[in-house]
């Protein structure tokens, strides 16, 4: 039994409306397949299970008139509450979602509250086992698998949390090595200590898992030659 108070139902018929309409979205637009997707099933192949096993929650935070340090962290207490939020093992942990709508920003400003905070948040996040997505009409990241596809354009502007899976190896190739060192470190992590022993979940791709090694190497031994070329110019 669900009981609310006079200020909760408030808030409630408040939020009601942008709950409705992300939801609607991701039903129709994530759950689904899309001709411009490049690979057949849903646009997020995890997203069908989440809403099947009702592993999905969503809540309504709010940027206006809130300065960018506040908000980032107000985004950034999601985490544990991810983390700490049922279900906590199996297939339903593993592909359970939340998403943060953020519905009283202009549109031409949720490229910077949204983005902006999503770059600021990643180490973050990342560094939990947790992917941070974001969403907004004018996000222009390309599908991994269609350079034209805007996966991440959504009606309303929100963030997804999530678990890192096998395939996110490729949001994690940050340009600047000691960011990439970060995030595949933390992906290896994840995939070998949390995905694969507290989830019992198997890997089905270990080139992914290779590709992440070797990027990782990749990435050490250039900071290792910028730092010999910045000592023979010191």
């Amino acid at each position: 039994m669900q009981l609310y108070t006079p200020i909760e139902i408030d808030q409630l018929q408040q939020d009601l409306q942008y709950l409705v309409e992300a939801m609607q979205w991701t039903k129709n637009f994530v759950a689904k397949p899309h001709s411009d997707l490049g690979r057949p099933g849903p646009v997020c192949p995890f997203v069908p299970h989440s809403i099947r096993a009702n592993s999905m929650q969503l809540a309504v935070i709010r940027a206006k008139n809130v300065e960018p340090e506040q908000f980032a962290e107000s985004v950034a207490r999601y985490r544990d509450i991810f983390l700490e939020t049922g279900p906590l093992e199996g297939v339903d942990a593993i592909r359970k979602t939340l998403l943060l709508i953020v519905p009283d920003i202009d549109i031409v400003d949720a490229h910077i509250v949204i983005d902006g905070t999503q770059k600021r948040l990643k180490s973050f996040f990342v560094e939990s086992g947790l992917m941070l997505g974001e969403f907004h009409k004018h996000n222009q990241v390309p599908g991994a698998h269609n350079s034209n596809f805007r996966p991440f354009q959504s009606s309303i502007p929100m963030f997804a949390i999530r678990y890192m899976f096998e395939s996110d190896v490729v949001f994690l190739m940050d340009e600047d090595p000691h960011l990439r060192i970060k995030y595949l470190q933390a992906y290896l992590h994840h995939m070998e200590f949390v995905y694969s022993q507290q989830f019992k979940q198997r890997i089905k791709d270990q080139s992914r898992i290779r590709k992440a090694e070797e990027e990782l190497e990749l990435a050490r031994q250039q900071i290792a030659k910028e730092q010999m070329l910045h000592s023979v110019h010191a």
